[in-house]
């Protein structure tokens, strides 16, 4: 089965073919980074301008590429939520226009299940397995039993992890993506000049929140003053980062041993940085947990993982008709 995958949930315009849920014939994304870089955030209305000017070389891109016809593709999946409504609107509205016009099946992909099944894309990971997905836009916990069978173990109950990472990038003039900025960063700092507070739960709760280390940034830069702190800039990069790590990592080793599943997931966006990796690895590794993460590129959103989230869908015989919306508060 040759699926099609299209995503437009935020700011980068993605699309995949893959064939029978295990070959990636072409994956293709277009970043908006530029674009929104001087802003230090997605800015909703530029990334919904920019996708439509993206999405059909895109999607003819990733065709081209994987050397097959629109005639040839068998299915096509489409994230409809959760996102920016505006992006969701430009990647939803071309698919059901393609599905109407060639007769081919489309299915509505929830964003949340494909980083939670794009580990799939690499490796064989048994079921069930305890899933973090931490990205700019959310930071949950679940139980992973099989496509479809997701049990919600926990979540941010205010800002999620990679939107503490652009916040503080963007407090000491750092860039936009913050996340790539501060990893590169605190390679070259003290992870132990500078003790930021951790958010910290009672024992049978798997929540995270990462407002109180941001707040504390701001405060420890305003006290220091910016001439003092521009010389410690990769301690405080560091320091920062390696708190927000022991918040993420904490409850999800702590929620594999409560549930005897020896087997973690990292998704989204955060789980391509490099410390996270390492901490998480070195955890599971004292704890008996195999630890697993996709390469770098599926992290980040991509169409591949909404082409093999689609692929499990269709083969079940599921197909949406054209009243299906995007959904931005859509969850699992």
């Amino acid at each position: 089965m040759l699926v099609l995958g299209v995503e437009t949930s935020c700011d980068d315009t993605a699309a995949a073919v893959l064939q029978d849920g295990q070959t990636i014939l072409a994956n293709v994304v277009s970043s908006q980074d530029q674009v929104h870089g001087p802003y230090g955030g997605v800015v909703p209305e530029l990334a919904s301008r920019q996708h439509i000017r993206n999405i059909l070389p895109i999607v003819d891109g990733a065709l081209q590429k994987s050397g097959v016809t629109l005639k040839e593709i068998d299915g096509i999946a489409v994230t409809y939520g959760p996102g920016l409504v505006g992006s969701l609107l430009v990647g939803l509205s071309l698919v059901k226009g393609m599905s109407f016009r060639s007769g081919i099946p489309y299915v509505g992909v929830n964003h949340l299940e494909a980083h939670l099944l794009a580990i799939h894309l690499e490796h064989e990971v048994r079921f069930p397995y305890i899933a973090l997905l931490a990205s700019g836009g959310h930071t949950l916990l679940y139980r992973v039993n099989g496509v479809g069978e997701y049990v919600y173990l926990g979540g941010t109950r205010d800002d999620a992890a990679g939107e503490a990472y652009d916040k503080v990038a963007k407090m000491m003039g750092l860039g936009y993506p913050g996340g790539r900025v501060i990893d590169q960063l605190a390679k070259t700092g003290d992870r132990t000049a500078i003790r930021f507070p951790r958010a910290r739960f009672r024992k049978d709760s798997y929540a995270f929140s990462f407002s109180g280390i941001k707040t504390a940034v701001w405060h420890y830069l305003k006290g220091r003053g910016k001439e003092q702190w521009e010389g410690e800039i990769a301690d405080i990069a560091a320091s920062f980062q390696e708190a927000v790590i022991d918040m993420l990592v904490n409850p999800t080793i702590k929620a594999a041993l409560a549930s005897g599943v020896p087997r973690i997931v990292l998704s989204g966006g955060v789980a391509a940085n490099s410390r996270l990796r390492e901490n998480i690895a070195q955890r599971g590794a004292v704890e008996g947990i195999e630890v697993f993460f996709p390469a770098a590129k599926f992290c980040t959103d991509n169409g591949a993982m909404i082409a093999l989230a689609g692929y499990h869908w269709l083969k079940r015989g599921r197909r949406d008709d054209f009243r299906l919306n995007a959904d931005a508060d859509l969850t699992l």
